[in-house]
């Protein structure tokens, strides 16, 4: 593929590492089961394609997350691929040890940046759930497991609005504090600009909280996540969750749409020279045949191009 053209920008990161959440955060909605084979030939694709941090499964009661109810089933299937990160997501003590017991080395706890969501996700105040994660945390690392903390409604709320700048930090920092190696920045519902997410980062660093440990997470609601991304990787942040073919929303945010699609992400990092490791084209073949399986096509823009180009 000669485009597109690469046309680098001063002051951005030589490589992005993609936190693909495609096989969990992207599939979690879906109202029909995925079969646990699907999940795992998705999985495979998509290291195939390059990835190297995958994000498998979600250790969370079944009654809450049906669709990631076939966790234990899953996670051996895909456990054996070599040169990839596995990371499953753990809501207490219980989820994390089924993830042990499985073999499991990275962790991921879901944390709120506001009390509403934390009542709605968790059934928890916000200090009721940082109380529950912290010995999970701990534990997780003293059996040597790597811990990223996502936080949730980082830059807006469907009930409380616009969330202050200092109410997410004090999170992020909690976090660090109990032990997270990695925050994840949630955009939860998707409103975002650019300026904002300076300035959040800006006073993450101002407060002790490092760019390097940092990650962004951008749902695309208004159709500013690429332009978010950027804003992050002027800022030095070189993590960027995504979700192979735009999959995903957000089961107790209903104004949530998809994830930011890794194609798209992927096409405009590939033009502005920054190495990421994915082959778009298996990438792009990867999420059309996940679209397949789902009955719908992929609403990744750079997947509809390509497709349309290859038919």
């Amino acid at each position: 593929m000669t485009l597109p053209m690469t046309v680098p920008a001063p002051g951005l990161p030589a490589r992005v590492r993609i936190h693909e959440v495609g096989a969990r955060d992207g599939l979690q909605n879906e109202k029909s089961t995925v079969p646990t084979e699907v999940k795992a030939e998705f999985v495979h694709r998509l290291a195939a394609a390059g990835l190297t941090t995958i994000e498998a499964t979600s250790f969370v009661h079944p009654k809450w997350v049906p669709q990631l109810a076939d966790a234990e089933q899953l996670f051996p299937l895909v456990s054996d691929l070599q040169g990839v990160e596995l990371p499953v997501l753990v809501p207490n003590d219980r989820g994390l040890d089924r993830a042990l017991a499985l073999g499991a080395r990275r962790i991921a706890v879901f944390a709120s940046a506001t009390e509403s969501f934390a009542k709605a996700n968790l059934n928890r105040t916000l200090d009721e759930s940082l109380a529950v994660f912290e010995p999970v945390v701990r534990r997780a690392k003293d059996e040597g497991a790597q811990v990223r903390g996502y936080v949730s409604m980082c830059f807006g709320d469907p009930w409380e609005g616009a969330v202050p700048l200092p109410q997410v930090v004090r999170v992020c920092k909690a976090l660090v504090a109990m032990g997270c190696d990695e925050l994840s920045l949630g955009d939860t519902i998707g409103v975002a600009t650019p300026g904002h997410v300076r300035a959040l980062l800006s006073r993450l660093n101002e407060e002790g909280v490092p760019t390097d440990v940092i990650g962004v997470h951008f749902h695309d609601t208004y159709g500013q996540a690429l332009a978010n991304t950027y804003a992050a990787l002027q800022h030095g942040v070189t993590t960027v969750d995504a979700s192979a073919g735009g999959l995903g929303g957000c089961p107790y945010a209903k104004s949530a749409t998809g994830n930011l699609a890794t194609e798209d992400l992927v096409w405009m990092l590939r033009g502005l020279g920054i190495d990421t490791g994915v082959d778009l084209g298996h990438l792009v073949a990867t999420s059309a045949w996940m679209a397949g399986h789902l009955g719908r096509p992929s609403p990744s823009r750079t997947v509809r191009a390509l497709s349309h180009k290859e038919q």
